[in-house]
């Protein structure tokens, strides 16, 4: 009886709960939408600060303190005398910022609290100078007789001057990373995936392999199978890695121990890569590294975050408060109208509420057809609410522009200063495309939604609808 009741009266008044249904799908259709490109904004992020840090990292740890560079830590280069014309080079493999860690700090890292794994890497940057000296002629008392000799630039002799000659030299600056082959689901290049050729073997801990940024190697033609020299020594190229988004860690790639053995930095490193064993307590691991391994710098994914300008930080500032707000303001709205036209109808209803009581309904019976009739309304908004917000996600993620993502005032990798600096966050300006993922969470949260403007639509109507009395009811009709 109460199902046919109810069924009987939502379809005589269709318009009227088409109206409740509409207002409520609005607020859930909003709720959605900001839902859900809040969501894309952190994936956005996510991927953002991935592609600094490296899959399954959590965190970095680097030394705190930098001191002034010195004109001892300059790069040298020195030529040898050689024919005129005779082509020159010199390369310096320096570690990207001056302080470095013991490599016995990972082990030390590793073994913390909250830790699952750390893995060590050093940061290089390599300067190779090469090009050729030509001799420059003597001109002898205006008379065209030439003579050559004398070094570049030096002062001309009193029978003539000295003419032409000089030096043409370019500057090769490049960045290679040492990774700890051993582990390779930590550390920058989990950022990359291999396109050509393949990764590192783990008992290649010594091998003179490379892997190449495919972006460096199409630069300089480089192919699987191929070799490239850093500092007289030759890398066969056994890969090219594509990175996922934004710039790569660094344009080359090799095995740690050669990296240290390059630079002169046996036994240390610039980062150590940490991966906690709960993504929840990250800020407690980060706390308990600092208090026990002095002198060192943890930086997580929420400070690099913090460190994220430019669009994509003003869409996410933007979708993340005032659309939240706003949602809400909406939401709040729908709720109100829904349950003022219910009450509405009921005061238009006087008739027949009161003619049900002379028939003997009890209020409580009467109450429950106005809170049952609401609830069918909140649930056809909440599918109407579905599907727009569905729908809005999806012209959101089909049209939403490319936003930008600069990122400053970190440094990952090593310190800054000297020849070339550190591998400096604030270089970076990254292209992101926006996406609004629906998650099962958004859809559970707009079937609550609806549920609750119905019920709160049935409170307004079902109380006017109790204290209604069957002699007043029948009293007002005219």
């Amino acid at each position: 009886m109460f199902f046919t009741y109810l069924r009987r009266e939502l379809r005589r008044r269709r318009k009227a709960a088409l109206v409740v249904a509409s207002g409520l799908a609005l607020g859930i259709a909003l709720v959605i939408v900001v839902t859900s490109v809040s969501s894309g904004m952190g994936k956005a992020q996510d991927k953002v600060l991935q592609s600094l840090y490296g899959l399954g990292t959590d965190m970095t740890v680097t030394k705190a303190a930098q001191p002034a560079a010195t004109s001892s830590d300059r790069p040298r280069f020195q030529f040898d005398a050689q024919d005129s014309g005779s082509e020159q080079s010199s390369d310096r493999v320096l570690v990207q910022g001056f302080e470095t860690l013991s490599a016995s700090t990972v082990t030390k890292v590793g073994e913390q609290s909250g830790v699952s794994d750390a893995v060590g890497g050093l940061s290089l940057q390599v300067v190779k100078v090469s090009g050729e000296f030509t001799r420059g002629e003597v001109q002898q008392n205006g008379e065209g007789g030439n003579q050559q000799g004398g070094a570049p630039g030096a002062a001309p002799s009193p029978e003539g001057q000295v003419q032409g000659g000089g030096a043409n030299f370019d500057v090769n600056n490049y960045s290679v990373f040492g990774t700890d082959v051993t582990k390779p689901a930590l550390g920058p290049l989990t950022s990359s995936k291999i396109t050509s050729g393949r990764t590192f073997k783990s008992t290649e801990t010594a091998a003179k392999v490379v892997v190449a940024d495919s972006a460096y190697a199409k630069e300089k033609k480089l192919k699987v199978g191929g070799t490239v020299t850093v500092k007289g020594t030759k890398f066969e190229v056994i890969g090219i890695a594509t990175a996922d988004s934004g710039d790569p860690a660094a344009n080359l790639y090799i095995p740690l121990k050669q990296a240290q053995t390059l630079s002169d930095s046996k036994d240390k490193v610039t980062t150590i890569y940490v991966r906690a064993t709960d993504s929840q307590k990250i800020d407690a691991v980060k706390s308990t590294i600092q208090k026990n391994i002095s002198g060192t710098t943890v930086t997580t994914s929420a400070d690099l975050a913090d460190t994220v300008s430019g669009s994509l930080s003003t869409a996410s500032s933007l979708a993340t408060s005032v659309g939240k707000w706003l949602a809400i303001a909406v939401l709040i709205a729908a709720f109100l109208v829904a349950g003022l036209l219910t009450s509405s109808a009921v005061s238009r209803r006087v008739r027949e509420f009161g003619t049900l009581k002379a028939l003997g309904w009890k209020s409580g019976r009467v109450t429950r057809q106005v809170v049952g009739e609401a609830i069918v309304n909140g649930l056809v908004g909440g599918v109407l609410g579905i599907a727009l917000g569905l729908a809005g996600a999806y012209v959101v993620t089909a049209i939403s522009p490319t936003l930008q993502a600069q990122l400053g005032g970190g440094t990952t990798g090593g310190g800054g200063g000297g020849f070339g600096g550190g591998r400096q966050a604030a270089a970076r300006t990254l292209d992101v495309t926006l996406t609004a993922p629906v998650s099962v969470t958004t859809i559970g949260i707009a079937v609550g939604l609806a549920v609750a403007g119905g019920l709160i639509a049935g409170a307004f109507g079902g109380w006017r609808a109790s204290r209604l009395r069957p002699a007043d009811a029948l009293r007002r009709v005219e």
